[in-house]
């Protein structure tokens, strides 16, 4: 009896090892600002007006593999404040991360690439944002909750796919850049 119990632990053991190696893996490795660049080219005269700026604020992702399971995933926001069409500042600033993808199913790339992957630095990169700004003395511009998800399924709209269409068939092992291309806008904002 004993040693069939150990037989089972065994066989329990061996089949837990198994499916270990072929588990899905996605993990957070690294985030960091890539570029940050702050131009204020009205200053100091800017400071003197009294009108209200208008802001424009335009984002987009990327990114790229860097080894079999390691990929670069970007986002990158560019926000322009004018008052009366003298710029106040132009910020472009783009926050990485470096993510482990290992074992996911070909459907569930694009969308973990595009969503989930921006959804987890973004926070990073609007704190980055309002930092930057505040240390030109100006009150700090907030970005506010973009969904990763409607402006993905917008790219795909604009794209003539759906989420199970040709994007999703593609090779999980091309480049992240080639999944995520382009400039998502959030909802009012406009292409430069």
């Amino acid at each position: 009896m004993a040693e069939e119990n150990t037989a089972a632990q065994n066989n329990a053991a061996q089949n837990t090892s198994g499916q270990d190696e072929a588990a899905a893996a996605f993990n957070l490795q690294r985030v960091y600002l890539k570029d940050l660049s702050l131009e204020m080219p009205n200053a100091p005269h800017i400071f003197l007006e009294q009108a209200s700026p208008n802001v424009e604020v335009n984002i987009g992702i990327g990114g790229q593999r860097l080894a079999e399971t390691m990929f670069e995933a970007t986002i990158t926001v560019t926000v322009t404040t004018k008052i009366d069409d003298k710029g106040l500042y132009l910020i472009e600033a783009t926050q990485g991360g470096i993510f482990e993808i290992a074992n996911i199913p070909q459907e569930q790339f694009d969308p973990l690439l595009g969503i989930v992957c921006p959804t987890m630095l973004y926070p990073y990169l609007r704190a980055n944002v309002a930092d930057a700004i505040t240390r030109t003395s100006l009150p700090p511009l907030h970005l506010t909750d973009v969904n990763f998800q409607a402006l993905y399924q917008q790219r795909l709209a604009e794209n003539g796919q759906t989420e199970g269409g040709d994007q999703a068939k593609a090779d999980p092992k091309a480049d992240a850049k080639d999944a995520a291309p382009g400039i998502i806008l959030p909802p009012g904002a406009t292409r430069q």
